[in-house]
Order: structure tokens, then C-alpha cells, then sequence
């Protein structure tokens, strides 16, 4: 009986420890006057393989499936058509636009 317990117990944990962990960010006005309305977004941890906007994963607030390929996925290899890939100084991946922006991509 004290295996089964243990078991369960352990089942649990493990189960509460990979789940993903959200948060509710407010609505606010951007400063060019576009409402956003108030949204969940996965808790930031420095990577997307666990955000709804991920392939594989799905909002469980919307319903929707994650369509970003994944950071080191062979698919983040081909981010940026040959553009020089620059790391941030928070670990973030980003090539220069044509505009002159930065587009951000998944970690390779």
C-alpha cells in the first residue's frame, strides 16, 4: 500500500512540475493608440519550447496551436534566409530586417 501512495504521490508531482505555468498580463494602450486586449502568456523561463505559440503546444485558453518552430529545432535553422543571425544580451536570437528591425528567431 505504501508503494501505491508513493507512487501516486510521485505521478503528481511530476505531473504538477511539467505543466505549464502562465500568467495574466493586463490590457494596456499602445503608444500608437491600439488597444491589446488583456491576454495569458506561458511564464518567461529563456526558452519557447513550452509557449502556446510553439508547434507541438496548444493555448489552453483559446483553443489555438502554436505555429513557431521550436529553439535548436532543425526548423530554426532556416530563420532568416541567410541573414547573420546576432545573439542579445539576454540570450534572445534576431537578424536585421529590411526595415531595420530587429526580427527575433528561435535559439539554433
Amino acid at each position: 500500500m505504501k508503494k501505491i501512495i508513493l507512487s501516486i504521490s510521485f505521478l503528481t508531482i511530476s505531473a504538477l512540475a511539467s505543466a505549464q505555468s502562465s500568467t495574466y498580463v493586463n490590457g494596456y494602450t499602445k503608444s500608437d493608440g491600439t488597444y491589446v486586449q488583456g491576454h495569458y502568456k506561458t511564464t518567461t523561463d529563456n526558452t519557447n519550447t513550452n509557449n502556446y505559440s510553439t508547434q507541438g503546444n496548444t493555448n489552453s485558453y483559446t483553443g489555438e496551436t502554436g505555429t513557431r518552430a521550436k529553439d535548436y529545432s532543425t526548423q530554426a535553422y532556416n530563420y532568416g534566409s541567410g541573414q547573420t543571425i546576432q545573439t542579445g544580451s539576454k540570450g534572445g536570437q534576431y537578424y536585421i530586417n529590411s526595415n531595420g528591425n530587429k526580427t527575433y528567431v528561435p535559439k539554433r
